[in-house]
């Protein structure tokens, strides 16, 4: 298997809106990104995965986008994103873009064209039908924001088609002129010199809605082969896709290199393991640790040389992890480390999301007036009217909702955590105070020093990147897993649990210890006590 720049790196997640405002208006900005680089470069990580910064409405915090070769002037400017792309690449750090092209704005030209009438040559870079029989929407697809997925142009009698928000029309890529003008402003932003495309929801692309067919169409992936042939293809360029309903089988079709897809994608088969079967994200179930040890496990071993592997707990959709199957109060720090170690030690490329690297927790709010995100003020308003009390509504959202992970960096503990010297777009969470970078840097046993430490062992250490996984027979609560490679075989070992536990693996011999995130001598494994979110990694020999 080819090696590549992008199996080695660690990538970091930016949401440019909270990550640093640099001119007071309460909203993080390119200048802002800039003005932390040497923060980033401190971290150690590869590659920036920026999330939209393209000219937009808003709708959707960015990804309703009406102009991909624009900035929005919230953000910045053109010359401010060619600095960020310079100014990165100088420290060793690649800018990953956010490729947004299901859908646009409906305040895209495009749209606004498409719009005038059925006969206007953008009529068919959307997906419209006709009512149905009965004058209504034309089939019962749901949009993933709540409600129809289909909305009335009353102008032209037709419903266009919106998976998301009804100001985000869906694209048609059928049309091959949609498929041109997306390869071309793709071309245009490889050509500043970018390191790859993050693609949103891209298994959305070959939808059939009349069929009621939205993820893994049968065209999707001869349309990716289309576009890494007429873009990125010639390019050593990272490529990540966002597929929701992979499995291992479907990666391999996307991943498998001798396919000319994409370099990896992410899925979330490990992030849907707290949720009821074949209900919505906010039907809540406890997670059971052996569950998410078997689903990491098979991505681990099933993937072989025909694909690579995404590595993430948190992105800018999903709620911090430690609020979310850790302990954010008494063990916030131990478990904060924990899931660092669990994730880094694995195979395939990490994603650290912004604030992950401080142990950054859920924001609990009291009434829906504090809540900002679209998906969630509609299920909120939605569930009202089905007979769901405030509190319980408001018990999913603090649990699940994508303002969690959204809230501003937590930067120091001067007035709105150092983020702005305005009033930032979103609250700043309370235990600013308690979390943020001024105080982690400044303490070396860190959560922050030991996400820096598992980027630098990743460098020093083919084994953490080439290296085979092998997950052992433990107790439910007790997470462990060897690497092997060349010879050489580490142990990871994590205490999923706010209870003691007993590690008994008497067969394995302690050469060194790699990293643990409580302080003591890790020697016997024989008959062990870990404390509640203990985890280390130790060079180890067979007995």
């Amino acid at each position: 298997m080819q090696k590549h720049w992008w199996q080695e790196v660690v990538v970091y997640q930016v949401y440019p809106r909270s990550f640093k405002d640099s001119d007071g208006d309460g909203i993080g900005d390119i200048p802002g990104i800039i003005e932390k680089l040497p923060y980033l470069e401190k971290l150690g990580i590869g590659a920036i995965w920026l999330s939209p910064v393209y000219q937009s409405p808003n709708d959707d915090n960015g990804y309703d986008i009406s102009d991909y070769q624009a900035i929005m002037a919230e953000f910045g400017t053109m010359a401010d994103m060619d600095r960020l792309i310079d100014e990165a690449q100088r420290r060793g750090i690649k800018l990953v873009m956010d490729l947004v092209v299901n859908h646009t704005s409906d305040e895209h030209r495009w749209f606004v064209e498409a719009k005038k009438g059925r006969d206007n040559d953008y009529r068919d870079f959307y997906v419209w039908a006709d009512p149905a029989a009965d004058g209504g929407v034309p089939n019962n697809l749901g949009s993933a924001f709540s409600g129809s997925a289909w909305e009335l142009d009353e102008a032209s009698g037709q419903y266009y088609l919106h998976l998301f928000s009804k100001k985000q029309p869906d694209l048609n890529w059928e049309n091959e002129k949609v498929r041109q003008a997306v390869y071309d402003m793709m071309n245009f932003w490889i050509a500043k010199g970018i390191g790859g495309f993050r693609m949103d929801v891209i298994d959305l692309i070959g939808k059939q809605p009349q069929q009621g067919l939205t993820g893994n169409g049968p065209k999707l992936h001869d349309y990716l082969q289309e576009m890494n042939q007429a873009t990125f293809g010639g390019h050593e360029l990272l490529t990540v896709g966002e597929t929701w309903g992979a499995t291992p089988e479907i990666a391999k079709l996307y991943s498998n290199p001798a396919r000319n897809e994409l370099s990896m994608v992410f899925q979330f088969e490990h992030m849907m393991l707290d949720q009821e079967p074949d209900k919505e994200k906010w039907d809540l179930i406890p997670l059971r640790v052996g569950a998410l040890k078997q689903a990491l496990a098979r991505w681990q071993t099933e993937l072989g040389t025909e694909g690579w592997n995404s590595l993430f707990w948190e992105n800018h959709d999903l709620p911090r992890i430690i609020s979310r199957w850790g302990n954010d109060n008494e063990y916030r720090e131990a478990s904060a480390k924990f899931f660092a170690i669990l994730l880094h030690m694995m195979k395939g490329t990490p994603y650290i999301y912004q604030g992950e690297e401080l142990g950054m927790t859920n924001y609990v709010a009291e009434d829906i007036s504090e809540v900002e995100d679209i998906e969630s003020v509609n299920m909120y308003h939605e569930r009202l009217a089905q007979g769901y009390t405030k509190e319980e509504i408001l018990a999913s959202i603090n649990k699940k909702g994508r303002d969690n992970a959204r809230t501003p960096m937590q930067w120091d503990d001067s007035p709105h955590a150092g983020f702005t010297e305005g009033t930032p777009w979103l609250a700043v969470n309370p235990n600013y105070r308690e979390i943020n970078a001024a105080k982690e840097l400044a303490d070396p046993d860190s959560v922050f020093y030991t996400y820096q430490k598992l980027v630098q062992l990743r460098k020093e250490h083919p084994l953490m990147i080439w290296g085979d996984f092998q997950l052992l027979d433990t107790a439910e609560t007790i997470f462990a897993y060897l690497r092997h490679y060349e010879g050489e075989t580490w142990l990871v070992v994590g205490n999923f649990s706010d209870e003691e536990q007993q590690l008994l693996l008497p067969r394995f011999k302690v050469a060194a210890t790699v990293i643990q995130n409580y302080p003591g001598t890790i020697t016997d494994l024989t008959n062990r006590t870990l404390a509640p979110w203990e985890a280390f990694a130790v060079k180890v020999s067979e007995q």
